[in-house]
């Protein structure tokens, strides 16, 4: 069974997160995204950890379903084309902050476990290193090494991946607090990593570059911090229905399909540059300046390219053994707002993306699987054609930089392809 995975979600008790993101909004969004299997985030906050025993229900192995009541609120306001099965999985992000080798290091990791004793045992054993009910992502002072020893004792099929792994301050091979190897991360126990999280400023072909990475099975997941952004980013499985299967997917390949990404210019720590200057440059140029604003003299923030150049070992254009199938997509609401002339937030935009996903079926595959001659004859002939741009790349970029984000929007049917850009 071919199917969308995200499984790197927040819940309202996240920070910075929306008070929408409870169950019912995340299994709205995620069908009519069409994703099969969802993170539920943020196990380890005592009142989220409750709702999540009180609201869903054993399925298949490892995995969970919406209460029944509560699941049919969520289907009575979708059309019979997004009905489509969904599955939860115990999931939660964790930051831990320390140091080591002399430097303060804050790294983000993804912590999944097949089981509510299991979430209940890691969030005892994560108790004594910081508030847990303060933040759905906790901010604990430990060590990276010491989390995923932590993890992999909480229960058998418990496993950690290395989050947005070239974040500059928060990823494990981030420039500003991270390490050189997933192995320097996790010491002695990295050998039980077998997968890495790319990032929204990074893309499969760019961590392609550095043959460190070739062992880990690359997974890309939105970070959700609002339900409409569910599956801006997902990893592609071909199995059944079982948290095991997917775990032994990542682990070994069988199964593992690859990765749908935004384009990674539209992350915002895709380039280096300095926000408050309004500067934004590429690796070359950030060496011509000694790493220095050239308006005001300060640090630049080394963007996620920067890092990944100074990591490779090999030029762009080698798909690794195992490497994945590296899909690309624009959310339909952008795609949508551009053929209609008017911001993707609209109502307008949302009006038509439900007659879209009623006709056609949930956004994912739409965007990616659906032939657009069943467009055509669905009376959406400008959509056809601009699915038809998406698949084929035709696409302009302004990368993100510095915590701004960047834009992707497609190009006009008969404007000219630009070259071929650095690993998007």
């Amino acid at each position: 069974m071919r199917h969308y995975a995200d499984l790197h979600v927040h819940s309202r008790y996240s920070r910075a997160c929306s008070r929408d993101s409870d169950l019912a909004h995340l299994a709205w969004w995620a069908r009519r995204k069409g994703i099969t299997v969802l993170g539920t985030g943020d196990f380890t906050h005592p009142v989220w950890a409750r709702t999540l025993r009180e609201s869903l229900v054993p399925a298949e192995p490892g995995l969970f379903r919406l209460r029944d009541d509560l699941d049919r609120e969520v289907l009575r306001t979708l059309p019979p084309t997004c009905h489509g099965p969904l599955r939860f999985t115990l999931q939660v992000e964790v930051s831990t902050n320390y140091r080591r080798d002399g430097r303060g290091r804050r790294i983000h990791h993804l912590c999944h476990v097949p089981d509510f004793d299991a979430a209940e045992h890691l969030s005892r054993r994560l108790a004594p290193f910081g508030d847990l009910a303060s933040d759905g992502r906790p901010a604990l002072a430990m060590d990276a090494r010491d989390l995923l020893e932590a993890v992999l004792a909480s229960g058998e099929g418990s496993y950690l991946v290395p989050a947005h792994v070239w974040t500059p301050w928060f990823g494990s091979l981030g420039s500003k607090s991270g390490f050189d190897g997933v192995e320097e991360c996790y010491g002695d126990l990295a050998g039980h990593v077998f997968a890495v999280e790319t990032g929204l400023s990074s893309d499969p072909e760019m961590n392609w570059r550095v043959s460190a990475l070739d062992r880990f099975r690359l997974v890309s997941h939105s970070d959700a911090h609002s339900p409409p952004a569910l599956g801006r980013n997902a990893t592609v499985f071909d199995t059944e229905l079982d948290y095991f299967a997917l775990r032994r997917a990542l682990e070994t390949g069988e199964g593992y399909v690859g990765t749908v990404d935004l384009y990674p210019e539209q992350g915002k720590y895709h380039l280096d540059g300095h926000r408050g200057c309004g500067v934004r440059m590429e690796p070359a140029e950030t060496r011509a300046h000694g790493g220095t604003c050239p308006v005001c003299g300060r640090r630049l923030t080394v963007g996620v390219l920067h890092r990944v150049e100074e990591l490779a070992d090999r030029p762009s254009g080698r798909r690794p053994a195992g490497g994945g199938e590296p899909l690309k997509i624009i959310p339909l609401p952008e795609i949508t707002g551009r053929l209609l002339g008017v911001g993707p937030k609209s109502k307008r935009v949302a009006r038509a993306v439900d007659a879209l996903t009623a006709a056609l079926g949930p956004e994912l595959p739409l965007l990616l699987d659906v032939p657009l001659a069943e467009v055509h004859a669905a009376g959406e002939a400008e959509t056809a054609d601009a699915l038809g741009r998406l698949r084929a790349h035709r696409v302009r970029r302004e990368p993100g930089y510095d915590g701004v984000f960047g834009t992707i929007s497609l190009l006009d049917p008969d404007e000219p392809a630009p070259a071929a850009g650095r690993g998007g």
